[in-house]
């Protein structure tokens, strides 16, 4: 990511000031195959990855000592968005996604009321 919370998506984007020639057009076949491989997937399948990532950071903020509630609570809100703005489109993993939904706001109860006992 940039600065400014961007992601490249162009060759051009990339600072290329350090690589070689030969570096430079492996990266750009990198990039290229990349692209491809996604246009390739079913955008249900990548879209329940990007669910999963969501997940996944939502823990690991749950999990911090001590807790990042608003952070977590955001990844879980945008897991939510998903999940349930999505429902059935998600495919044969909607189920799967339902699940973790539920549990990772479970999670967030359970964490939120061991700090607000702890404290």
């Amino acid at each position: 990511m940039n600065d400014d919370h961007t992601s490249p998506t162009d060759s051009e984007d990339f600072d290329t000031d350090n690589l070689s020639p030969g570096a430079l057009a492996d990266a750009e076949a990198e990039l290229h195959e990349t692209r491809r491989r996604i246009a390739d997937a079913p955008a249900n399948v990548v879209v329940v990855n990007h669910v999963m990532g969501l997940y996944e950071l939502a823990a690991i903020h749950l999990s911090a000592n001590p807790p990042r509630l608003d952070e977590a609570v955001l990844a879980i809100d945008a897991v939510a968005c998903l999940v349930e703005g999505l429902g059935e489109r998600l495919g044969e993993e909607y189920p799967t996604m339902r699940d973790a939904l539920s549990n990772i706001r479970m999670a967030f109860v359970q964490v939120k009321g061991s700090e607000a006992g702890g404290n």
